[in-house]
């Protein structure tokens, strides 16, 4: 019998986003399927949807992750890792449900996903597992085979995805003014979220006081600090801070929000600010405006030096963490112990989302979980 492959027992990679317009006439059909369900009037959608028309209508997201795609098959293929990988997303083309069908077309039917969040919580895991579920149930209801489909672990203590991270850092202290970047000081941004979210985000054990979202955040921010620490030979004060709310006012989330935190730095005498945008893999919309645009006119209006570092986005080291993980996998569920890559005190996240894994306020059917309808 032929030996198995590195990657058995799944057949293909999966890589699942959240999409974004890719023109002005998208915008609103975008918002509308980001927001369904929630009653939101079209006419608000035309006013949130601003911030694309700012851009084109554009949102970058899509060509990243056609970015990613082809790193990501560039490093399979050089290390001989014969997985195919497909693309869908949550909200705009491609979409998940005609990627699955594709997949089921094509003959696959032990797929493993990599979504582009690296944390956990509700909207940056849980809320994945529930459109896949919905995905399969499409299958489902119009007879097509059903394929298992499981999650990468979370990725944000991997050296693949802290290091291009620490570099970054570095090239954007090296664009502050010279007679700054000594005192310049960090700020890792992070998506807000309601703080009753971040409470019940990771497993059950890990439920409270901000919960493995701001637990799994600090950590990289920390590792981050340290590594620039160790290359400039200065301890730089940094801080954890929040960006994109977008809420009603009435709920709490997570603070403080980045342009205060850019206030509060300019009052106590900060030379500068490098923005770290931990939270978010690629350059996308959130971080093309909410710091590239706001951020900046804010940091402009006090006379405040800032930069902001890169995001992972394609990096080649990233890809290949990918691949790390996808063998890890893989040979965990052939019954193997592979070694389990990580930076920091946390460890390796879980495999499997246990249940009570970020509750959504409203339960729903989510898959690549311990609590799976299609397991």
């Amino acid at each position: 019998m032929p030996d198995q492959p590195a990657h058995a027992p799944y057949d293909a990679l999966l890589l699942l986003s959240f999409g974004g317009p890719e023109g002005p006439d998208d915008v609103v059909p975008f918002l509308e399927n980001v927001t369904r369900g929630r009653g939101i009037p079209r006419e608000r959608l035309k006013e949130v949807g601003q911030h694309y028309f700012l851009f084109g209508g554009v949102s970058p997201i899509n060509d990243q992750n056609r970015e990613l795609l082809a790193a990501l098959r560039k490093e399979f293929a050089a290390a001989g890792t014969d997985l195919p990988v497909y693309w869908g997303n949550r909200n705009w083309a491609p979409y998940l449900t005609d990627t699955l069908r594709e997949l089921v077309a094509d003959g696959h039917r032990r797929v493993l996903t990599l979504a582009t969040s690296a944390y956990a919580s509700y909207s940056g895991c849980r809320q994945y597992r529930e459109n896949l579920a919905d995905a399969l149930a499409a299958l489902e209801a119009e007879g097509l085979p059903l394929p298992r489909i499981d999650k990468l672990r979370h990725y944000f203590n991997h050296p693949g995805f802290v290091q291009p991270m620490v570099d970054a850092t570095l090239a954007a202290l090296a664009e502050l003014p010279e007679g700054v970047r000594a005192g310049a000081r960090l700020a890792f941004t992070t998506h807000s979220i309601p703080t009753a979210a971040a409470d019940a985000s990771g497993p059950p054990a890990t439920h409270g006081d901000g919960g493995a979202y701001v637990a799994q955040h600090l950590e990289v921010a920390g590792l981050i600090a340290d590594a620039v620490r160790e290359a400039t030979g200065t301890d730089r004060p940094w801080e954890l801070v929040y960006q994109s709310r977008s809420g009603a006012p009435h709920i709490p989330w997570l603070e403080p929000d980045i342009c205060d935190h850019l206030e509060a730095e300019h009052a106590a005498g900060a030379p500068a600010v490098v923005m770290v945008p931990i939270g978010f893999v690629s350059d996308h919309m959130e971080v093309k405006y909410d710091l590239d645009t706001e951020a900046m006119a804010k940091a402009e209006e006090l006379g405040l030096p800032v930069a902001r570092a890169a995001t992972v986005g394609a990096d080649p080291r990233f890809a290949a963490a990918v691949r790390e993980l996808v063998l890890e996998r893989a040979a965990s569920e052939r019954g193997e112990r592979p070694e389990r890559c990580a930076l920091g005190a946390l460890g390796p996240s879980h495999d499997l989302c246990p249940v009570g894994c970020c509750p959504a306020r409203a339960p729903r059917p989510a898959a690549a979980g311990a609590d799976s309808p299609y397991a």
